[in-house]
């Protein structure tokens, strides 16, 4: 005989996953904006419009896991704003970087508020959502920065994005660790009942 706990497992575990696979590509897109990017622009082009390419792919791929973007507004949204980001991106990439950030900081302050509120969302279902929320926070706080950096002199390039990046890595990494140990204290409750 199933348990609760047991039905929701799957949901929890594929949410688990998720975090981690999405801090594991933003940790090596990071790495590499730092490093190689820097000093290829051909590939800092590649990786400025795959960022938010991967972006729309995570969050259609994590709500079609919980009933499709129709269910999930807030991805749908997330993942359509993502989608006209890249193309925005590949489109801008011509006319500088200064323009590339601009775009950028306005995707940031719109993902961070929808993946605010998928976390305000989640957290009634999954509870673990504090980083998610907090991150989408961040988002916001980091988008008006890169918009205030594209409107001033100083040159810009892909390791001005990289810290936004570094920050959504930690909060990912932070929510699949809080739900592991969220599993693991609810392991032994459910061994009992």
């Amino acid at each position: 005989m199933k348990t609760i706990t047991d039905t929701k497992a799957p949901d929890r575990d594929w949410l688990k996953s998720y975090y981690y696979l999405r801090f594991a590509v933003a940790a090596i897109w990071v790495a590499l904006a730092f490093t190689v990017a820097k000093a290829m622009p051909p590939l800092a082009a590649v990786m400025l419009v795959a960022y938010p390419a991967w972006d729309a792919l995570a969050n259609y791929l994590d709500a079609s896991r919980s009933g499709g973007l129709g269910s999930n507004k807030s991805q749908m949204l997330n993942f359509v704003v993502s989608v006209v980001t890249a193309v925005a991106v590949a489109v801008t990439l011509p006319h500088g970087m200064h323009a590339v950030l601009q775009i950028f900081g306005v995707w940031a302050v719109l993902s961070g508020l929808f993946q605010l509120i998928t976390g305000v969302r989640r957290w009634k279902s999954y509870g673990a959502q504090w980083a998610m929320i907090l991150s989408g926070a961040q988002s916001g706080l980091a988008g008006a920065f890169m918009l205030s950096k594209a409107a001033g002199p100083a040159p810009v390039g892909i390791a001005d994005i990289a810290p936004y990046a570094g920050f959504g890595a930690f909060y990912f990494l932070v929510s699949a660790v809080s739900l592991t140990i969220s599993d693991a204290r609810r392991r032994p409750k459910a061994v009992a009942a």
